[in-house]
């Protein structure tokens, strides 16, 4: 589960509740691309903006709406005893795994997050994927941290940041951490603009944002990959440098936000307040991109 592509779908929000057609039009895709897994409630699904019941909801949506492709379910939040309210819920709505970053309001150290995770493998039942994502939780996992994780119960796979550009650098990178971490337990690379390097550099995952409302793009991506064709991999990412500029520009949940619209997933208005959406200009700029990749709107 924890290899391939992982698509991370856009919860969409509609008149302040949980847009539940368009999510299940969403997921929908991703089932019917074959995607590998299907990574709801991750950044891109702004889990941190929904209560729990929400979140409950849309766990339960989302494996119903994956069939046979396994979804991860994002169980963050601020308190131990919430995110492990979430695991529940994620477990009992049928998730094949969780995804669990260490958001805060408070800065937290190395021990805080060990204890989290500690005390919240103590009940599971399903594999749990570290979520390093210093851009948006302000922390910064050691690889030490990583491996003292990666040795707690179900503890199965890590989401690291983008790697060095440089692809000598990118697997050197990789293959130090595979050297730290258990026999079978899997990287999987974020940042979408980096992925090619990363799997050509040896993740055995992308957990991939532009997967979660374009799959077929990403998947030849990974594909390429796996069969070893590195060269094919960074072409097809070349390709989507233009959506890579708009994610580096605006950031990539406001650009996945306007893509959903124009691809008449969603309405106009996807995102939840106060994030706002772009502007008509910029929604004019998405479009000519996507234009460019070959994406009929």
């Amino acid at each position: 589960m924890f290899t391939g592509l992982s698509a991370f779908p856009l919860t969409p929000i509609a008149d302040e509740r949980v847009d539940e057609d368009a999510f299940v039009r969403v997921v929908a895709r991703l089932r019917d691309a074959h995607v590998d897994s299907i990574g709801a409630l991750g950044s891109t699904g702004s889990y941190m903006y929904l209560s729990r019941p929400e979140r409950a909801r849309v766990a339960e949506l989302a494996v119903e709406a994956a069939g046979d492709v396994p979804v991860i379910i994002g169980i963050g939040a601020f308190r131990t005893r919430d995110v492990i309210a979430n695991a529940e819920d994620a477990q009992e709505a049928g998730a094949a795994g969780l995804l669990l970053a260490p958001v805060s309001y408070q800065k937290l150290t190395a021990e805080d997050v060990f204890r989290l995770y500690a005390d919240v493998t103590q009940s599971l039942s399903v594999p749990l994927v570290i979520y390093d994502n210093p851009g948006t939780t302000h922390f910064t996992f050691s690889e030490q941290l990583y491996a003292r994780i990666a040795d707690l119960p179900h503890v199965a796979s890590v989401k690291i940041p983008g790697v060095p550009a440089e692809s000598d650098a990118a697997t050197a990178h990789i293959q130090d951490l595979h050297r730290q971490l258990p026999d079978g337990f899997t990287i999987g690379v974020s940042g979408d603009a980096s992925a090619a390097t990363g799997l050509a550099a040896g993740c055995d995952a992308w957990y991939s944002v532009i997967g979660g409302i374009l799959p077929q793009p990403a998947l030849d991506i990974t594909r390429a990959a796996q069969t070893g064709d590195t060269e094919r991999a960074r072409s097809l990412s070349d390709q989507l440098t233009p959506l890579w500029e708009l994610f580096a520009t605006h950031g990539s949940l406001r650009v996945v936000a306007v893509i959903a619209h124009l691809l008449g997933l969603t309405a106009p208005r996807n995102l939840p307040a106060p994030i706002l959406g772009l502007d008509q200009a910029v929604h004019d700029t998405v479009r000519a991109a996507l234009h460019r990749i070959g994406v009929d709107v």
